[in-house]
């Protein structure tokens, strides 16, 4: 019970600290109705408008959200040295942000994000309804994270338009962060639902107890900051600089502490098993080689959203008979090809792979030289097999085919995404696309490309599955199971010694030695007794 007391206990903190509106996400009274402030009446012609009319009465909030990753997308990580954010990183789907940030920045908290001349020091560019919209809020693809305010042509000439939004309705049912705003960019990241993490889609919105446990809807209906606690609104937890092994008891509430409260620890404790007392002194053993995860998660993609696992970029630019771009799709309506973006492979209720991980992440940047003959790691996950900081993590392991210097032997970034005559989307040229991206990115490009196979990892932490739905024990104890290629640790049933194997045969004869002796002493002494 300990462990729902902490989560209530964030949840409203959550709710008292968020720019609640009438009613919060938890369905407790909120001290302000929003549809009151004159303030918030409108029109608004913009969304800077909107951040103005919000910072009269929270005073802080850009300046605090322009400390934040969430603001900068730029980040040094203290473990590595490395610089990090989807700023200037690469990934294996959309592969790189600069040169697209019109598209990119529809997922960014800010408004105007269109080149490397943004102003990240203006407050009034910090977008509050991307987070506290309670409904209808969107901003398209192409506007540079600016939501749409008047009738809109998109792309130019293409006969599409994009309606307005009414945003001073919106700025008058703001409300507390819920999961379908934390949603709209981290399960859409990669170009679509589910297409990244795996673990993150929209059936979260309404999930299921079988589907998660925590955000079961009709159970404890957690918010992603139920977790993912934020403090001056820097919200805890990353993937590029996460919390593997937390081997200390729950935290109590109200406890001030450096641990992260995203990691499960911080509400189950790391010896959270209270079955009778062999089996929770057994399960409880997993616990320090095992993350949480392992068990937990049995497999991703479950809610019926597809997750990619594959995706090819030197497939793309095919065109039909009429040279128009064309689609593909599977017997599920998946799509596995486009001509914009290459060839897909999907893949729904997958089991994750495994592998041991201290929470120590490194990436291949665009300075770094790679060898084209192996498939590239883009990042790599950290940990000794063993070591008392590394536990055995679920992972989504994803290959992708991507442009590279074959002069240089690094990765390319190209412009794809952004209507001009440089982009592939709208000229199916490469090497046009690549010399646009280099020149955004600042890095050298001799002019001469390939492809290249890539792999990226990604973390399996959301979908917890119902404690009855765990990963069983013969899954992993076999010589086949899930943990059949993991060193570092015996596994009975899959490891064998011979030492091990001969002490055994001596037990089990000794055993049977015994009971025969017993039976033979038994019968003596019946007939005996007799005579």
């Amino acid at each position: 019970m300990r462990h729902r007391a902490i989560h209530a206990l964030f949840a409203l903190a959550v709710l008292m600290a968020g720019t609640a509106g009438a009613v919060g996400a938890s369905g407790k009274a909120s001290t302000a109705d929003h549809s009151k402030f004159e303030e918030l009446a409108g029109p608004f012609d913009s969304g800077e408008a909107v951040t103005r009319a919000c910072l009269k009465c929270h005073t802080e909030a850009s300046h605090q959200i322009m400390q934040t990753r969430h603001w900068t997308w730029d980040y040094a990580n203290p473990a590595t040295g490395q610089r990090l954010g989807k700023k200037t990183m690469v990934n294996a789907f959309c592969i790189g942000d600069q040169s697209n940030e019109p598209f990119c920045q529809s997922c960014h908290i800010g408004y105007g994000w269109k080149d490397k001349h943004f102003d990240f020091t203006d407050a009034s560019r910090v977008d509050c309804l991307a987070c506290h919209n309670t409904g209808e809020y969107t901003k398209p693809f192409g506007f540079a994270g600016n939501p749409v305010t008047v009738r809109s042509e998109y792309p130019p000439g293409s006969g599409k338009f994009v309606e307005p939004i009414d945003l001073a309705k919106i700025a008058q049912a703001v409300g507390p962060t819920r999961r379908d705003n934390c949603g709209a960019c981290h399960y859409n990241g990669g170009g679509g639902d589910g297409v990244k993490h795996g673990d993150l889609d929209s059936s979260l919105n309404t999930a299921t107890h079988e589907l998660d446990v925590h955000m079961d809807k009709d159970g404890l209906n957690f918010s992603c900051s139920t977790c993912h606690v934020s403090d001056q609104h820097a919200v805890a937890g990353s993937r590029i600089a996460m919390t593997a092994a937390d081997p200390h008891p729950a935290l109590l509430r109200g406890e001030k502490s450096e641990r992260n409260p995203a990691a499960c620890q911080a509400c189950h404790g790391d010896k959270p098993h209270k079955e009778s007392l062999l089996a929770a002194e057994r399960l409880n053993a997993h616990t320090d080689t095992l993350a949480c995860q392992s068990c937990h998660i049995p497999a991703f993609a479950r809610g019926g959203v597809s997750t990619k696992m594959a995706w090819d970029w030197s497939q793309a630019g095919q065109l039909d008979a009429e040279g128009k771009p064309l689609q593909k799709k599977d017997d599920h309506g998946h799509v596995i090809y486009d001509s914009k973006k290459g060839a897909f492979v999907h893949g729904q209720n997958v089991t994750p792979a495994y592998q041991w991980f201290d929470g120590r992440v490194t990436y291949t940047l665009l300075n770094d030289t790679i060898d084209p003959t192996t498939r590239v790691p883009i990042n790599v996950f950290h940990g000794e097999p063993g070591a008392p900081n590394a536990r055995i993590w679920p992972v989504k392991v994803f290959h992708g085919r991507q442009p590279y210097d074959t002069e240089r032997n690094t990765l390319l970034v190209p412009s794809v995404g952004v209507p001009n005559d440089s982009a592939f989307w709208y000229n199916f040229d490469w090497p046009k696309a690549l010399a646009a991206g280099a020149e955004a990115t600042g890095a050298p490009f001799s002019g001469k490309y390939d492809f290249v196979d890539t792999q990226m990892l990604w973390p399996i932490t959301h979908m917890v599955a119902p404690k009855e739905k765990a990963v069983a024990c013969q899954e992993c104890h076999a010589d086949d199971g899930r943990l059949a290629g993991i060193e570092g640790v015996y596994i009975p049933g899959r490891d064998r010694s011979p030492w091990l194997d001969r002490l055994g045969w001596l037990a089990a004869l000794a055993a049977l030695l015994g009971v025969s002796l017993h039976a033979t002493a038994r019968v003596v002494t019946h007939l005996r007794k007799e005579d």
